[in-house]
């Protein structure tokens, strides 16, 4: 992993914020295209991300062409990086953003400011813990989320129970199955308030497989016990109660960006999402500031970070050498259904050759069947049928723009059938 060794500069060609997946992978390319001075500015210990705590296959397929551990994957990318020179500053935590790429930093170097030509954002997600899910009961040892699980058991070797309840089916929570299955830790159940599961059908034997009841249509109504947990009750959809004796809560998934630093600087954030909003370059409300990766919107795998993260790249590469299209108009993309959570991009800039991100990304609060609809000056211009799920990637081509372009945002309906 990558360790401190250089000294923090005044300023630099590119300042990546984030040294996960994403950020990396656009450090990585920035200087194969020949940026001079890239930065990696990274909070934790280590670079590498979420992977870092994933002591579980698959990582890897995309960027290394061969079936990784996280641990393992993440060493590689920091060697990649490293390799070609990009200098990753660890223990260091971006603490504001200001006007035209300057950034102020605290590290065991003390505070800096460093002004960069060009900030990449990379800050990615963070799950909802219990705090915030509306779940009563007392606070007793043994709650966590798959996060803190996984930096207990791969980073400190410490388990902290063994009968835990998994909350959730994203592919988060498999993840956590895979963590537990490797510590010795047997979970008693897993529990899902949707009728279906979050995450896609490759992952619904593993619960099975390892012996763990799946619950769905089912939620948690309290947990139990004052100093250690002892159990949780629970109740399915037709009102039914039982509880459930463990000796954990795993909260997992319901991740919302890491945004907290655009919160507190001039950088518009977008209340659907919880990310920044940005065009179709990734570029956000100040043209010096790019976001990549699972900022723009939870959550994502790994893999699909790192191929943003080198798209990013190459959109910043050309904004530094003065070939990307200034913001001339802008156009927002609305969404006209209740059903549609968020759509990343959020606003196409023009002039719109059909560069920049191929697609928007949708994602739906809840399951639904019917037509998707892109309608641009009230004419339909891309239609689909469609079984949408929640928290599910749904990709739209970006809207093209011919010929005279007029006053209208782009808008984006969702007709349900029964």
């Amino acid at each position: 992993m990558a360790r401190e060794a250089h000294l923090l500069p005044e300023s630099c060609d590119v300042a990546v914020v984030g040294g996960g997946p994403a950020g990396l992978a656009a450090a990585t390319c920035l200087k194969l295209a020949g940026v001079e001075s890239v930065v990696v500015l990274e909070r934790e210990p280590n670079a590498g991300g979420i992977p870092r705590h994933c002591g579980h296959p698959p990582f890897g397929m995309r960027e290394f062409n061969r079936c990784l551990t996280g641990q393992t994957y993440a060493r590689a990318l920091v060697e990649r990086a490293e390799k070609v020179d990009v200098r990753i500053h660890v223990n260091t935590s971006v603490v504001s953003l200001e006007v035209g790429g300057g950034i102020t930093v605290s590290s065991t170097q003390g505070d800096a400011s460093i002004t960069a030509g060009r900030v990449i954002l990379c800050t990615g997600v963070r799950e909802t813990p219990r705090s915030t899910r509306m779940v009563s009961g007392c606070r007793p040892l043994g709650i966590f989320t798959t996060g803190s699980l996984q930096s207990m058991v791969y980073l400190k070797n410490s388990i902290p129970f063994r009968r835990p309840v998994i909350i959730g089916t994203e592919l988060v929570s498999f993840s956590a199955l895979l963590t537990a299955r490797h510590a010795g830790i047997k979970p008693v159940a897993m529990i899902e308030e949707n009728a279906c599961m979050t995450a896609r059908a490759y992952c619904r034997p593993l619960p099975m497989i390892l012996g763990v009841p799946l619950y769905r249509s089912t939620h948690v109504l309290e947990i139990m016990g004052k100093e250690r947990v002892t159990g949780v009750r629970i109740m399915d959809n037709a009102g039914t109660e039982r509880t459930i004796d463990c000796d954990g809560v795993l909260f997992t998934g319901q991740f919302t960006p890491e945004s907290s630093l655009l919160r507190m600087a001039h950088l518009e954030v977008d209340p659907a999402s919880g990310g920044p909003v940005v065009d179709q370059y990734g570029r956000c409300s100040d043209p010096s500031f790019f976001a990549t990766g699972n900022l723009l919107r939870p959550v994502e795998t790994a893999g699909w970070c790192w191929r943003e993260g080198v798209r990013t790249a190459a959109v910043v590469v050309r904004s530094l050498d003065g070939q990307l299209p200034l913001s001339e108009r802008t156009f927002e993309i609305t969404s006209r259904s209740s059903l549609i959570k968020y759509i990343v991009p959020q606003i196409i800039s023009l002039p719109h050759n059909g560069d920049g991100a191929g697609h928007l990304q949708l994602r739906f609060q809840e399951s639904a069947k019917g037509s998707l609809c892109v309608q641009q000056n009230g004419e339909t211009t891309w239609r689909k049928t469609m079984h949408a799920k929640p928290e599910r990637r749904v990709l739209v081509p970006t809207p093209r723009f011919t010929g005279d372009v007029v006053d209208h945002a782009i808008e984006i309906s969702f007709s349900a059938t029964s």
